[in-house]
């Protein structure tokens, strides 16, 4: 009789936590996007086309696709670098290390577009240098990329240090004994242990490179046709009072964190299967 009472409960318990998610999920996730897409039809076809291929548009899409491959190029280096550095070595400041990994997770990319400012730009040391020699970083394609490697920075990182760790030494240093080169150990005993994690890693750092708003609002000058990224044109679309058009423009982004998001479970899944 109890098994029967507690089941029932367990099984009423279920089935409202799955009708609460589910209703959260329609709420933030589902009508946002039915939105988006119905806004960005509202004037037509003809007119969600010409928004989509508008010159600035283009021009947003390849600022924000540069960006985003250096980001990833970037932060997969200097993420196996240091999750290399935090898992393999001892040394002082190991802690301190991981804690400023962390850094722009804690820190509002607004703040962090700001510092980008303090540090270069004009009137400031290196801002005044970097001037000096031709160089210009704040409202300038730099910045933005700057901004970007900073907020996407621990995506890789923080991928691949528990990895690491689970993987231990022995491997490696049974390998490094027997000669191998520190490239052939990477490749061949270290990197197949850690592929589905870098991977995974690699499609965050793009999902959060492609829709950073705040640090790279600060530093780009928001200047159309040169520094706007896609969700820069999107804002000032919609600062302008052309709603279907800033729609339009956001369902490119809609559409490519949709690709992103089944990636993503395209690799967990592989992942899982490979246990």
């Amino acid at each position: 009789m109890e098994k029967s009472i507690i089941y029932k409960e367990n099984k009423i318990l279920k089935y409202t936590l799955i009708t609460l998610s589910a209703l959260f999920l329609v709420l933030m996730l589902i009508i946002p996007l039915i939105t988006i897409i119905t806004e960005a039809l509202s004037k037509g076809l003809e007119s969600y086309i010409k928004a989509v291929s508008d010159v600035y548009t283009f021009k947003a899409m390849k600022l924000t696709l540069i960006t985003t491959l250096i980001a990833i190029i970037m932060n997969t280096l200097f993420g196996i670098c240091t999750a290399w550095t935090i898992t393999k070595f001892k040394f002082k400041g190991k802690n301190l290390l991981g804690t400023l990994i962390d850094l722009p997770f804690a820190i509002s990319p607004v703040v962090a577009g700001l510092v980008f400012i303090l540090t270069f730009g004009r009137g400031s040391f290196f801002g005044d240098l970097l001037s000096s020699y031709g160089v210009k970083i704040v409202f300038n394609t730099y910045g933005i990329i700057l901004a970007t490697l900073f907020i996407t920075f621990p995506f890789v990182t923080r991928e691949i240090i528990p990895l690491m760790e689970s993987q231990g030494t022995d491997e490696e240093e049974a390998a490094a004994m027997m000669g191998a080169s520190g490239f052939y150990i990477f490749r061949k005993i270290t990197l197949p242990n850690i592929k589905w994690g870098l991977i995974y890693g690699i499609i965050l750092c793009t999902a959060r490179a492609m829709g950073e708003f705040g640090a790279v609002s600060v530093v780009s000058g928001h200047i159309r046709g040169k520094t706007n990224t896609l969700p820069l044109h999107v804002e000032i679309l919609y600062n302008e009072y052309q709603f279907a058009a800033a729609f339009a423009v956001a369902s490119i982004l809609v559409i490519i964190a949709i690709i992103i998001l089944i990636l993503r479970n395209i690799v967990e899944w592989k992942s899982k299967k490979e246990g």
